[in-house]
């Protein structure tokens, strides 16, 4: 059985409490995306965006019901386009501030109202929906449940960006060069220096697993998701590769950098004497909350990557003066792998990724190479002309 991580289970958790909300097409849907092993966090997010327009239709007297479950899948078959083009004008322009945001300024009437890319969020997921309906259903004679597919008329505009610029993009955000040592150096011997009292004893207590993490995510370019539930017999020292899982609960096995693979053993080293670590428990990575050991949250691992970037940056150390995320290191071990030679097809499976499009990005992240080519380009004519 896959590995479950913390935020995993709890998204399982809220999942099974608001399907009942919703129509029985719409809870088939779901479990037919589970048996295709969606992500829990994905279908937890679906199910907010059909809450969100079943809830519109119930309240614009699209349907007269008591509850959304009531809403038959005749109501979405009969749905116009100028109804659903009502529908994201609703996204585009609803005020999306919290109660508390309202009481907090109750006399500023800026509106705070949703992104773009959440608007096409709710659109996607609808379109998803409206597809499996559609094309993928079966009634008792075999028919799907119906054909007019509505939201096969909406479109989205994808945001206009060349690699390049999107390399540039990624380029200002990410570890370069020199700063990825730097970056690990300052957390093992800089860090604390910077702390007093209860944090300093916090930081020396946990360090040398903050440490491994960071080192980990630098030296594999796993997604954070994929640390957080790494178990002690993943890991193989000899051919210094772990065993992770993949989104889609798919299972991989990628190489670990010699120099992570060190800091992760010195982890290992004192991981039952400073974490009380009780015998049997086989998540590598673990943290002790209301006197229970668990294995650390996804949401653990981006708050401690937040924070210690943020360190680094007071020191002067960042090119950009901002701070990191998770990805961001991913990408940063992406960028190095290009830089130092890499395949662009074995960056592919390290990285896990299924289309080598996504991969090929990367190789437009080198600022200073594209510089140097071109310096010596012009070298070269300039040689040629004084000839």
């Amino acid at each position: 059985m896959p590995k479950q991580s913390r935020e995993k289970i709890i998204y399982e958790k809220r999942l099974d409490s608001l399907l009942p909300q919703l129509p029985d097409y719409v809870q088939e849907y779901i479990a037919n995306k589970r048996r295709k092993t969606y992500a829990a966090a994905t279908l937890l997010g679906y199910t907010h965006e059909f809450i969100k327009f079943f809830t519109w239709l119930q309240q614009e007297g699209v349907i007269d019901v008591d509850t959304i479950h009531q809403i038959p899948y005749t109501t979405l078959e009969s749905l116009r386009k100028d109804t659903v083009e009502y529908y994201i004008e609703f996204l585009q322009n609803e005020d999306i501030r919290t109660e508390s945001e309202r009481k907090k300024d109750p006399e500023n009437a800026q509106m705070k109202i949703r992104s773009k890319s959440a608007v096409d969020r709710n659109i996607n997921a609808l379109k998803s929906l409206f597809k499996y309906l559609t094309q993928e259903t079966e009634d008792e004679e075999g028919e799907c449940y119906f054909y007019r597919n509505v939201f096969s008329k909406i479109t989205t505009n994808k945001a206009k960006e060349t690699a390049n610029r999107r390399a540039k993009k990624i380029n200002a955000s990410i570890l370069n060069g020199d700063e990825i040592r730097e970056f690990i150096d300052f957390l093992k011997h800089e860090y604390q220096e910077t702390l007093d009292g209860r944090k300093k004893q916090d930081f020396i207590k946990r360090k040398e697993r903050d440490v491994a993490i960071i080192s980990l995510l630098l030296g594999t370019g796993i997604r954070v998701s994929e640390v957080a539930t790494i178990t002690l017999e993943d890991i193989d020292f000899k051919e210094m590769q772990v065993d992770i899982i993949r989104k889609g609960d798919k299972d991989d096995t990628v190489d670990i950098l010699p120099s992570s693979l060190k800091d992760l053993e010195e982890y290992l080293r004192v991981r039952k004497e400073k974490f009380h670590v009780p015998d049997g428990e086989q998540y590598v990575f673990v943290t002790k909350y209301q006197g229970k050991h668990r294995p650390i949250s996804v949401r653990t691992i981006q708050n401690m990557v937040i924070k210690y970037t943020k360190a680094f940056k007071s020191q002067g150390m960042f090119q950009t003066g901002k701070g990191l995320s998770p990805h961001k290191l991913r990408h940063t071990f992406a960028t190095d792998w290009i830089k130092n030679g890499g395949e662009l097809v074995m960056l592919r499976d390290q990285l896990g990724h299924s289309d080598i499009s996504t991969t090929s990005l990367y190789t437009n992240l080198s600022t200073e190479q594209r510089k140097e080519i071109m310096s010596e380009m012009d070298k070269s004519r300039q040689d040629k002309r004084e000839s």
